[in-house]
Parts: structure tokens; sequence; C-alpha cells
């Protein structure tokens, strides 16, 4: 614990981040091979049912209970919703669209927190952050490769989700202000399984007994996902967390071969290195600029 404290609040959000990354990653795979048997409204609301016992048992040393009252509901309530509508819409892209090709256009999320996180939450943004949220995002078009087939149908439902994403983040890190995050992170669970609870049982398809052990495994990742990236949310401006959301392209670009057997090509590779470059950049900038102070 005492070696983590060293690391600088600025460090400890990155390292959350990817972790988080990592995880959702995974998610992500589980949830495409999902949404390829059952109804994406479906799937996510078995995900967040199944996910709010271990929200709970991940807490239990903290009274969950007592967490469930939040200081900013209206806030709470607002980025839950806007969190719900666009976890629906990825699935949906999931479904039409390869898992590296969604996130390539989800990785505009974190030039739109840093352009938000201005005016709403009043941080500062350096021209180096600036530049390696552009850098990033040069190397998510590279594997994009944008021309008129990018604007399909799914790629616009993508793109959609990635300005309520965006929303959604710069409101979890006004909210860090006056909830804790563990706060955020159950409200987040179990108000989402609330609220899919009204519409996921009327695409319901009994799912396959050999799939029940998925839906439980991808509930478990998401959970454990949301709570590194709230916590990281609450010690690290968004504007820093946010480059490195990209790593999470590369996650999915191997995920995609491992158990879809996308085979990623010699620009998409060549886009995720620039990617990876930029994230190296802009975590090396935040640690000097943490130690100096």
């Amino acid at each position: 614990m005492r070696k983590a404290q060293r690391l600088g609040p600025e460090l400890r959000g990155i390292l959350l981040t990817l972790l988080a990354m990592g995880l959702f990653g995974c998610m992500d795979g589980i949830s495409k091979f999902l949404v390829a048997h059952y109804p994406p409204t479906l799937v996510l609301w078995l995900r967040h049912v199944a996910a709010v016992p271990v929200a709970f048992l991940i807490l239990a040393r903290q009274h969950p209970t007592r967490l469930l009252r939040p200081r900013a509901p209206g806030l709470q309530l607002t980025r839950i919703v806007l969190l719900v509508v666009e976890m629906n819409l990825v699935l949906v892209a999931f479904r039409v669209m390869p898992l590296a090709d969604t996130q390539a256009i989800l990785a505009a999320t974190p030039l739109l927190v840093t352009a938000l996180s201005v005016p709403f939450l009043g941080e500062r943004v350096g021209w180096r952050r600036w530049l390696a949220c552009a850098v990033g995002f040069v190397g998510v078009l590279i594997v994009v490769r944008p021309g008129l087939g990018v604007l399909q149908p799914g790629a616009i439902v993508a793109l959609v989700a990635a300005c309520l994403y965006a929303i959604y983040n710069v409101l979890t890190r006004r909210v860090a202000a006056l909830d804790p995050a563990e706060t955020s992170f159950l409200l987040q669970i179990t108000l989402a399984a609330v609220l899919l609870s009204f519409v996921g049982p009327f695409f319901w398809v009994t799912p396959a007994p050999a799939h029940w052990p998925l839906i439980v495994l991808q509930a478990t990742l998401g959970a454990f996902g949301h709570l590194c990236l709230v916590q990281a949310l609450a010690v690290t401006p968004a504007v820093v967390v946010q480059p490195f959301t990209y790593s999470l392209l590369l996650y999915e670009i191997g995920i995609g071969y491992l158990l879809f057997g996308d085979v990623p090509d010699m620009p998409t590779l060549f886009g995720a290195s620039i990617v990876v470059g930029a994230g190296v950049y802009a975590a090396i900038r935040s640690h000097r600029r943490a130690m100096s102070r």
C-alpha cells in the first residue's frame, strides 16, 4: 500500500486505468460472443443483475448500504442513465463490427473528454497533453482508415456511444468531489441493474446452460473494471486518465484475434504502435510533473 502511495496520484490513476481497460477488453470479448446469440439489452441486463452481488461482496467491509446515500443524486442518476444507453449502443455496434474497429471509433472519447473538461471541470490542459491525445487519435485513424465505408450504421452508433461516454466520464469526475469512489461504483452497478430491469425482461431468451458461466464472468470483470476506473477518476484529472483508455484498442485487437480470428493487418499494427507511443509519452510527462511538485 505504501509503495502505491509513493507512485503519486496521477501514476496510480494511470495504472488503475490500464487495469480497467484490460478487464473491459476481456468483458467485451465475452459480450461480443453473447450478443451473437442473444439481444444486446438482455446481455446487458443479465450482466448488471449478476454484477450486483459481486459489487456488494467487493465492498462488504465498508457497509455497502451506507454507500447508497449520495450527496449528488441528480448527477449520479444522470451519469448512470448515460452509461446504460452508451453500453447498449456499444453492444449493438459489437454485433455488426469487429471489436477493434468498434473500439477504434470509441477511442475518440479522450479528445471529447479533454474538450469538455476545460469548461465543465475547470481543469488545465497543457499543449503536451493535447498533443498526446491528438497523436493517439491519429493512430486510431490509421487503424480505421476512414472513408465512405466507415459511415456505416454500426460506426455511427459507435460514434454516438463515444459522445455519451465522454459526458459520463466528465460527470464521474465531477461527482468525485462530492461522493467517494465506492459510492459512485455501487450506485452505478445497482441503479443500472434497476433501470435495465424495466426493459430487459421484454427481450428474454433463455440462455443455454453453457452460457451462464460466461454471463457471470463478464459481470465480474465489468464490476472490477468499473471500480478501477471510478477510483482512477477520483484521484486523477480526467485529461490525464483518458489518453490511457486508448490501450483498450490494443487489448481488443488481441482478444479479437484469439477469440474470433480477426487478424490485424499492418496498418492496424502501425496505428496501434502510435497509440502506445502516445500513451507512454503522456505517462512520462504526467509522472515528471507530479515528481516536480
